[in-house]
């Protein structure tokens, strides 16, 4: 049976749903995590905010479903999520643990007319609607939390012509922690992210190799999909990992590919095209040139 799904469009509306005191800022909320009560009748229920959600939550005792997967709680704690995205939360058997935590919800209103209300969308972690949440250490909690309630105080005081680019000030430090802390877990847990290269190359030498790319060129979204990573997590991934794009690694294997091909076969350059994916063999002329500054049949003749 499909999900009910609840739209919440304002942050008042939020706390009215779990139950909280009316926010001081209708824009702008810190909610201590540990006085939203679980409520376990709740989870055929996806939800729709119409605001941004960043979460700090431990001994959290439910699974959260974001677009289409599971975020990954095994080590990370926190989360974000973007306005207009579909999400529902399955509470499980209760942790031993108190749940604490801290849950900042910011309306896009609340950046009106601010350079971040732009720049936000660049914080590529909004919209990864993928499995991996931030994991942190106790002194950078500790940092975390100072900043969120540094915004708290500042909008629980009497607002003054400077309270919104002070608040606006100490949500960037926000967001530039949280980048920082997430390029430190793609380096710090090598493991995983090396897995994902040798999953990407297996990927894309199957989709060579196994007739797929007959159907078109393997785009981004594909090869996320495959590897059930947005496109700007898995691109953030392999640009820390490795220096480049993903669009750059399937170029690469789509060169790798071409070489084999054009040197151990007796494929003819149309064919050899087709196979990889283009259209028409001149597309395919033109990228071989523009990635090797030779022609295909150029490239054939100095090997044999």
């Amino acid at each position: 049976m499909p999900n009910k799904i609840q739209k919440v469009k304002t942050i008042s509306q939020y706390h009215q749903l779990r139950g909280l005191p009316k926010p001081e800022h209708p824009l702008i909320s810190l909610i201590d995590y540990s006085t939203i009560a679980a409520a376990p009748e709740n989870n055929h229920i996806s939800y729709i905010f119409d605001f941004y959600s960043i979460s700090l939550k431990r001994n959290f005792d439910a699974k959260i479903k974001y677009g289409q997967q599971e975020y990954d709680f095994d080590e990370g704690i926190m989360f974000f999520m973007a306005p207009g995205q579909v999400f529902s939360i399955e509470v499980q058997k209760p942790s031993s643990g108190k749940r604490t935590g801290w849950m900042l919800l910011v309306h896009p209103d609340f950046l009106w007319n601010m350079p971040l209300a732009k720049t936000i969308k660049d914080y590529q972690y909004f919209d990864y609607a993928a499995n991996e949440a931030l994991f942190l250490s106790e002194k950078e909690e500790v940092t975390i939390v100072n900043v969120m309630q540094n915004i708290q105080q500042e909008y629980c005081s009497n607002i003054d012509v400077y309270s919104q680019d002070i608040i606006i000030a100490q949500l960037e430090l926000l967001l530039s922690y949280a980048q920082r802390f997430y390029n430190r877990q793609f380096i710090t847990r090598k493991i995983a992210t090396n897995n994902t290269l040798i999953r990407l190359q297996e990927l894309l030498d199957a989709y060579f190799d196994n007739g797929i790319a007959q159907k078109g060129l393997p785009t981004v979204q594909y090869i996320a999909d495959a590897l059930h990573l947005s496109p700007g997590y898995l691109g953030s991934l392999l640009k820390n990992l490795t220096g480049q794009t993903t669009q750059q690694h399937i170029h690469d294997k789509l060169i790798e590919k071409a070489k084999e091909k054009l040197s151990g076969s007796e494929l003819s350059i149309s064919e050899i095209a087709y196979e990889l994916g283009f259209e028409h063999h001149q597309s395919f002329s033109k990228f071989f040139k523009a990635k090797t500054q030779h022609s295909p049949l150029a490239f054939r003749q100095s090997i044999n």
